[in-house]
């Protein structure tokens, strides 16, 4: 038996080695990305305040050049208190007619591979993972959602076996709907009902469902980068996930981006390279892409009006007490490009 399961250990890993080679992806990539913000088509009868996403360096990108400007009152970069996930903050007093920010600031992002899974897995008390282990607003973890990972994982003993699990059941019943506004909600329920939707659907089911199975999960937050020397990115945000494997670290998944693929390449289930796809993104990401925040459920600093924001992946804007649409471009008018330099 031994023999057997240090056979697969071996056959998997080559062909991980394969499937990475085959894909021919850069080991690191990167550029300069520039967003323009323009608010000064809104009315100026109250305050106006813009939140936006502010990536920082890690183990897995650099972030530097960071340069703000624009003709706003004040501006500051802050974190809310629970992730603290940075953010820039502007602000224009009643009365101002122009309301503009530009932000640029210089990527690089490595590819990340990680797969190097320990064969037993170590002694762990999941109440030191709590946080990743809680239900959001919008991702449940008992009723339905309970079930189905309790019916995903049966016969699963470890986080790594109930991780993959809950992987291969996310690319198996999922798919990519190109109508869905943004990157969608993440309303879990309403999913598992009609299970199409973009990234931050599709990575909202798995982070649900693994955390439901007890597999201390998380969705971060990004933006593609382009591969011309110039590009258009406005509408490139992208979100991944990551599950946390005791004695090892954070592994990031993107079932969404296998959906993806298969959608836009005309591929199905059975296809050799959908197998590829699947290999891949299980702890492994491009590096045509830059983390920009984590978390859901957020209050902003300085707190938004309303209810608590969803994700914070977009500019986030407020004019006289009122919530911008950020993902309409008639009433929320920004660009962001990408240039290789």
């Amino acid at each position: 038996m031994y023999r057997i399961k240090s056979f697969r250990i071996i056959f998997s890993s080559l062909l991980i080695m394969l499937v990475t080679a085959s894909m021919v992806l850069a080991k690191s990539h990167s550029g300069t990305i520039s967003m323009a913000v323009d608010l000064s088509s809104h009315t100026s009868a109250g305050a106006t305040e813009l939140w936006i996403p502010y990536p920082v360096s890690d183990k897995d990108q650099e972030i530097t050049d960071i340069t703000v400007s624009g003709d706003y009152m004040r501006s500051a970069v802050y974190a809310d208190s629970t992730h603290s996930t940075p953010m820039l903050y502007a602000r224009w007093e009643k009365g101002t007619a122009s309301r503009k920010l530009n932000f640029t600031f210089k990527a690089k992002r490595n590819e990340v591979l990680r797969r190097d899974f320990p064969l037993k897995e170590v002694a762990w008390d999941p109440a030191d993972y709590a946080f990743y282990l809680q239900p959001t607003k919008l991702g449940p973890l008992d009723g339905e959602v309970g079930k189905l990972a309790a019916r995903i994982t049966a016969g699963k003993k470890t986080v790594l076996e109930k991780a993959r699990a809950i992987y291969d059941w996310t690319c198996e019943n999922t798919y990519r709907d190109p109508n869905t506004r943004g990157c969608g909600a993440g309303d879990v329920c309403a999913l598992l009902a009609k299970p199409g939707g973009k990234c931050a659907d599709i990575h909202s089911v798995f982070v649900a469902l693994a955390r439901a199975a007890g597999v201390p999960s998380r969705e971060v937050f990004g933006i593609r980068m382009g591969k011309k020397e110039r590009e258009d990115v406005t509408t490139w945000q992208h979100c991944w996930a990551e599950f946390y494997l005791p004695g090892y670290g954070w592994v990031p998944v993107d079932p969404a981006d296998v959906r993806k693929a298969m959608l836009t390449e005309k591929l199905t289930l059975e296809s050799a390279k959908t197998a590829e796809y699947r290999v891949y993104f299980w702890g492994g990401i491009d590096p045509y892409r830059v983390k920009l925040s984590a978390g859901r459920d957020l209050i902003l600093n300085p707190p938004q009006p309303g209810e608590t924001l969803n994700y914070l992946m977009y500019p986030f804007a407020v004019v006289d007490g009122k919530i911008i649409d950020w993902l309409e471009p008639a009433t929320f008018k920004y660009s962001i490009i990408y240039t290789d330099k």
